[in-house]
């Protein structure tokens, strides 16, 4: 059975200040970039079924710098849509909210963008649908040995994701804390999956 690797993208200016950042798209740091770059070792010399991304540019240039071909971007793969909280730390929330927490309480929803796209803002639930979708989609090729399976996303996401794979809750991804520019490695053991590798650097 193949792994599941997945990767966060490097840093941006919202990720090293803390505010949440779902359809912003903005660029990796210099620092990013670097944290992208030196995840090349842990990513060559593996076989890929599929190799999928966020459609946003931070998760694409993550993928590039880091040496992974055939990219395929995947709208599934965005960031928990944070909307009204897009843009704004958790200590800011707390200064009107203190008991808010995200994985139970969700987010109000958000303004229309530039582009006209509404963002209603989800709840961990509706995150794992998405997550669900994805696992479903590469569960054949991991399942059939065809070649490991690395997706290229967002913390939030990547972590809602890992408690499926786990057969847990969305919102027990509460339970994995996952940083910049690091892979994580989603493995089986006796027929179960499990947590390989976490938070890895070079």
């Amino acid at each position: 059975m193949g792994d599941l690797l997945l990767v966060r993208h490097g840093e941006t200016e919202w990720s090293r200040s803390g505010q949440h950042t779902s359809w912003t798209d903005l660029p990796l740091t210099e620092y990013g970039e670097e944290q992208a770059k030196s995840l090349a070792p842990l990513l060559t010399g593996r076989t890929y079924a599929h190799v999928l991304a966020s459609p946003l540019g931070r998760a694409i240039r993550t993928a590039e710098l880091a040496g992974l071909a055939g990219v395929v971007t995947d709208p599934d793969l965005h960031e928990w849509d944070y909307g009204g909280y897009e843009g704004i730390t958790t200590a800011e929330i707390h200064g009107t909210r203190p008991d808010w927490d995200l994985w139970t309480d969700g987010v109000p929803p958000g303004p229309v963008d530039r582009s006209g796209e509404r963002h209603p803002g989800e709840s961990p639930e509706e995150v794992g649908a998405r997550a669900d979708r994805v696992l479903a989609r590469v569960g054949a090729a991991l399942d059939a040995d065809a070649g490991d399976v690395v997706l290229v996303a967002h913390a939030h996401f990547l972590r809602v994701l890992t408690a499926r794979r786990l057969g847990l809750p969305p919102a027990e991804g509460r339970l994995f804390q996952l940083a910049t520019g690091t892979v994580g490695r989603l493995s089986t053991e006796h027929g179960r999956p499990v947590i390989a590798e976490w938070n890895r650097r070079p």
